[in-house]
């Protein structure tokens, strides 16, 4: 594909994000995406052979999109600050979004899951992606032996990945981020517990 491709092709992509995310997948059109990407229906078609296939593609981009920032902050949760670090910063995200729209991989997974097969293992993908990120510092700070033996690291980031789902959720109905806070300090606390000084 060319440059001129992958441009097109993204810009697509960001346009049918941008919409499922905002009015839901089932209310979101070729047309409507056409419209918003400024691109022909030919141009549609070059690179998606239906709505289905552009669905697949925004869950691809919005797993990047909510968990490639993250990134940088995976690598310091080998410790508690930086484990609250990351609490910071979701929280804060929920903030810049005026606690708005909630998750964008759990938005498409309440919509798809239950009558997409395909898409509930590509979203299911997305949150094991999620958990490994979040695994990967507690597994470090279990092998440095900051963590009591019996921790396990895999089930500690299961929880703070369901402490920031639930949370988000509540957040996005009440429209105020302390949900989020509760739900993370709680999960940061019993952590901070198995810790060994």
């Amino acid at each position: 594909m060319t440059a001129k491709g992958q441009e097109t092709r993204q810009r697509i992509v960001a346009a049918a994000a941008q919409l499922m995310f905002e009015r839901g997948v089932a209310d979101t059109t070729i047309e409507d995406v056409r419209t918003l990407a400024q691109v022909s229906n030919s141009q549609v078609y070059h690179y998606f052979a239906d709505k289905t296939a552009l669905v697949r593609a925004v869950i691809e981009y919005q797993t990047d999109a909510v968990i490639e920032p993250q990134e940088q902050l995976f690598a310091r949760l080998d410790t508690l600050d930086g484990l609250r670090e990351w609490r910071n910063f979701a929280v804060a995200r929920q903030r810049e979004l005026n606690c708005r729209g909630g998750c964008p991989i759990a938005s498409l997974t309440s919509q798809l899951a239950e009558h997409d097969e395909a898409a509930r293992l590509q979203l299911s993908h997305s949150f094991a992606r999620w958990s490994a990120g979040l695994r990967s510092g507690l597994a470090a700070m279990h092998a440095a032996g900051r963590l009591h033996p019996d921790a396990d690291p895999e089930a500690l980031a299961l929880s703070l990945l369901a402490s920031l789902q639930g949370g988000m959720l509540i957040t996005q109905l009440n429209r105020d981020t302390r949900p989020l806070e509760v739900a993370l300090d709680s999960t940061l606390a019993y952590i901070e517990s198995l810790t060994v000084p």
